[in-house]
Parts: structure tokens; C-alpha cells; sequence
């Protein structure tokens, strides 16, 4: 189940795009720090004298024959990874970071299908939000999602929980609500007739 849904409300001035992910999901199909809606802090903060980098990758494949990815894969210098429990967090991602799609096809040779999917590449920069209203699945949060007006905090693994004394609160649950599948899976509430819940909530890093 994925962490972010797609009804959101903010401004782009909210929205710093210079970091890339230092993790990223295997397939467009897998759930793990790699997905949108995951709570990030800067891991990596040393600016160079380049916007890119380039480094060695698997990535591209075979890269021994003459001009085939000779100078490495490019990638963001500037890093930023899951936060956890009592961290100073910058926000939370707004795109997927992502390798193959659910075929096994790589999305370095198919970039049409990462933006349909609001998912970017390893290494390139992922939008980070910091301040808006965004809508978000139970796999956002530590465990169940909170009752509306309850302060939240960041929890492991890049999770929103409800904040306790001495935590920096990073937001709060406006309202929440289910969602349910039909007679096929749901991309959001999980499998057929299952039924997933979700929060909307205003966030301020």
C-alpha cells in the first residue's frame, strides 16, 4: 500500500527540489523508504561545485565497450534519507524513487512511464514538501492512524506517530475516513473488498 494519496493542497515555494533520495525502490509495485509520502532529513548537505555527479552504477548495465556510459551514471550530490524517531526531519517526498516498473523494464529507458507514475529515477532529485495538506494511507503511519486534531510527530522508518511530550510536532490529523476496493484490487485500500484507511492531514516542517 502506498503512503501518499493523491488529493493534496500546497504551494510549489513549499516545495524544495535540490536532494535526492539515498534509497530508492526496486520496482514502480514495491512499498519501502523508496515510496512517496515517506518522511525524509538531510543526509548529505555538502554542496560541491557541481549540480551532478557521475558514478560508477550497475545500473546502466554493461559499460565495458568503447563510449557506453564511460563517465558514470549521473546522479545529485545533495542527500537526503528516511528520518526517524526524534530526528529533525525537512519534509516528506512528494514522487516515488524508483528503478524498474513492475515489468522489469528500467525507467532509465522508459521516462514516460516514471512521470506518469510521479515517480523519478535513483540518484535524480525527488520534491520534497514541507508545508501543505496532504492525504495519506495507514502505511504512513507507525500504527493506526490518529484521531483528527492529534498532534504528529516523525516515528521510525519515515512514519508520522502521534507526538508525545518533548516531541517536535510536525502536523496534524484534520479528518479521516476508509477506503474501499471493489471487485479487484485497490492500489490504495490493498485487495478486492479489502478496506484501508486514510487521514488527511496538514503538515508544517
Amino acid at each position: 500500500m502506498k503512503r501518499l494519496l493523491p488529493f493534496r493542497d500546497y504551494s510549489e515555494h513549499d516545495v524544495v527540489n535540490i536532494f535526492a533520495l539515498d534509497t530508492a525502490n526496486t520496482y514502480l509495485s514495491d512499498t519501502g523508504d523508496g515510496d512517496a509520502g515517506v518522511i525524509v532529513k538531510v543526509s548529505n548537505g555538502a554542496i560541491t561545485n557541481d549540480a551532478a555527479q557521475y558514478v560508477a552504477s550497475s545500473y546502466l548495465g554493461k559499460t565495458d565497450y568503447p563510449n557506453v556510459g564511460r563517465n558514470g551514471y549521473p546522479e545529485v550530490p545533495l542527500k537526503v534519507g528516511v528520518a526517524g524517531s526524534g530526528e529533525a526531519a525537512l519534509g516528506i517526498t512528494l514522487f516515488e524513487t524508483a528503478m524498474y516498473d513492475e515489468n522489469g523494464e528500467k525507467l532509465l529507458y522508459y521516462r514516460q512511464k516514471a512521470l506518469e507514475n510521479q515517480a523519478v529515477l535513483s540518484g535524480q532529485a525527488v520534491p520534497v514538501l514541507k508545508r501543505g495538506t496532504v492525504t495519506l494511507s495507514s502505511a504512513a503511519f507507525e500504527s493506526s492512524i490518529p484521531a483528527p486534531s492529534t498532534a504528529l510527530s516523525v516515528r521510525s522508518g519515515g512514519k508520522f506517530g502521534e507526538a508525545e511530550s518533548g516531541d517536535s510536532v510536525y502536523g496534524m490529523v484534520l479528518a479521516t475516513g476508509e477506503r474501499i476496493a471493489g471487485a479487484t484490487a485497490d492500489y490504495f485500500a490493498g485487495a478486492a473488498g479489502a478496506t484501508g484507511t486514510y487521514a488527511i492531514v496538514s503538515i508544517d516542517f
